[in-house]
């Protein structure tokens, strides 16, 4: 057991950025974030490919984000830390060389998780958040570089957890051939139908009644709250945590016609995110059609949230 109040850390390893969060549960119970950071560095370019490898310029990226990530927690003085990784590294060939590199830079190992952890474990991160604490029976879908998860939960229980290989950064590789010209229609369409086919046929079932609750995470509910705080002059804090499935369609009719250049000078549009954001919409909008969901209720409890609840007990 830890000691009562003791903090932990945790650097999550994704595809697209590199997170951490440094967390303790107080004196009620509930887990409190004494530092959070997100850093893309993209480790994941070749992804869609047969034999994914990670590159050597983004294995040195993802190392030089750890260690500064690691510097972050380290005036906390936590008493464990958990460095984890997801879809890029378990599905590279060379990532066990990444991992070996980790660990000899840093002393810490990287732990990979399954499709299956992954999942559960932002359904554990989600329960978290004292913004959901309403919802009784809805989905949970996590949108990352190189996955998407699924989850359905009844009476705030984990009946479904599900992770499918509908990734922006992966969908991006597979089928727009050039990310920074304009959306191309027929690659939008070709990815839509493919994205939509993937979830109708993984076996998930979308049984809740119509429309249910659902929670969508990661950095492309962020992106859109981050426009429209960036369009109203406002925080994304402050901007509604809940997101109609008609603002993305209508921020992605915006941004389609727009070349690379142009949808990074758009206001709130992460650098980083700007060549991947058309794929990401596509998915959101192919999930919100195989789920009947007109809105999805965004959270930041996700991954690294339920590690964090994990280590802590």
């Amino acid at each position: 057991m830890l000691p009562p109040s003791a903090p932990v850390a945790v650097i999550d390893i994704g595809s697209n950025s590199i997170k951490a969060l440094v967390a303790r549960r107080t004196s009620a119970g509930t887990i409190e974030a004494l530092a959070n950071r997100t850093l893309d560095c993209r480790i994941s370019a070749g992804i869609a490919s047969a034999t994914p490898r990670l590159a050597e310029d983004g294995m040195t990226r993802g190392l030089a984000a750890i260690r500064e990530l690691l510097d972050l927690a380290t005036p906390f003085a936590p008493a464990r830390v958990a460095l984890v990784a997801t879809s890029a590294v378990r599905d590279a060939q060379n990532g066990g060389e990444f991992r070996t590199r980790v660990l000899d830079a840093t002393g810490h190992a990287i732990r990979i998780l399954s499709g299956e952890e992954e999942a559960n474990l932002i359904g554990l991160g989600l329960t978290s958040d004292p913004a959901l604490a309403a919802l009784r029976d809805f989905y949970v879908f996590d949108l990352g570089g190189g996955s998407l998860e699924c989850l359905s939960f009844r009476d705030r229980r984990i009946t479904q957890a599900l992770s499918l290989p509908l990734g922006c950064v992966r969908l991006t590789e597979k089928f727009i051939a050039d990310p920074a010209a304009p959306l191309d229609p027929d690659a939008a369409l070709c990815l839509a139908l493919h994205a939509r086919r993937e979830l109708k046929n993984s076996g998930f079932r979308f049984d809740l009644p119509t429309p249910p609750a659902a929670v969508f995470t990661g950095g492309t509910l962020t992106t859109l709250r981050a426009l429209k705080g960036a369009l109203h002059g406002v925080a994304l804090a402050d901007t509604p945590s809940v997101v109609s499935v008609a603002q993305a369609a209508f921020v992605l009719d915006e941004i389609a016609p727009l070349d690379l250049a142009a949808r990074r000078a758009v206001p709130g549009m992460p650098a980083a995110r700007a060549d991947v954001f058309p794929a990401a919409l596509l998915t959101v909008l192919a999930v919100a059609e195989c789920a009947g969901a007109g809105s999805f209720h965004h959270s930041l409890h996700n991954l690294r949230w339920g590690l964090a609840a994990e280590l802590l007990g």
